[in-house]
C-alpha cells in the first residue's frame, strides 16, 4: 500500500536528453510592437504601465510528455514592481493554460541574470501552440535576450 502512496506522489523522471525546439532573437517579430524595441541582441521595453509583452507564438510538433522551458536572460534598471517570464500552452478543446515565473521575478535594478519557467506535459495531453511572454508589473526598463524553448522527455 505504501509504494502505491508512494507513486502518486512520485517525480517524474527524464526519459531522453534535453532538445531545444526554438531559439528566439532580438531580428524575429515580435507579436507585440509597441514598447519593444531592439537594443543590440536584446530586446528592450521602458513600461510606465503593467503590462504583458507578448513576444513570440510557436506552433509545437508532436512532443511526447515532458516537460516545456521557456528559457531567457533578463536584465532591469529602475523597475518599480516586478518582471516575470510567462508560458502559456494552448490545447485544442480544452482552451489555454500557463506557467508563470512569479517565484523567481526580478526587480530593481539587475545586470543580465538567467530566468526559467517551465509547463509539465502529461500523458494524453497534446498542445499545439505556445507562447512566451514576459509580464511586467510597474514601471521601469526591462530587457530580454537569448530567448529559447526547449523540451524534456519524461517518464511519468
Amino acid at each position: 500500500m505504501l509504494a502505491a502512496i508512494k507513486s502518486l506522489f512520485r517525480q517524474p523522471r527524464p526519459a531522453g536528453p534535453a532538445r531545444i525546439l526554438k531559439r528566439f532573437d532580438s531580428s524575429d517579430p515580435t507579436v507585440t510592437q509597441s514598447p519593444l524595441q531592439v537594443d543590440g541582441e536584446a530586446l528592450s521595453a521602458r513600461i510606465s504601465d503593467s503590462r504583458t509583452l507578448r513576444l513570440f507564438e510557436f506552433r509545437l510538433p508532436a512532443l511526447e510528455p515532458g516537460k516545456l522551458t521557456y528559457r531567457a536572460q533578463l536584465k532591469s534598471q529602475d523597475l518599480d514592481g516586478r518582471a516575470y517570464l510567462e508560458l502559456w500552452c494552448r490545447f485544442p478543446g480544452r482552451g489555454e493554460f500557463f506557467s508563470k515565473g512569479l517565484h523567481d521575478p526580478v526587480v530593481g535594478s539587475n545586470d543580465w541574470a538567467s530566468y526559467e519557467v517551465s509547463f509539465f506535459l502529461k500523458p494524453e495531453e497534446v498542445t499545439d501552440l505556445v507562447k512566451v511572454n514576459l509580464a511586467v508589473e510597474g514601471r521601469g526598463q526591462v530587457w530580454i535576450k537569448d530567448i529559447e524553448l526547449e523540451h524534456t522527455p519524461l517518464d511519468w
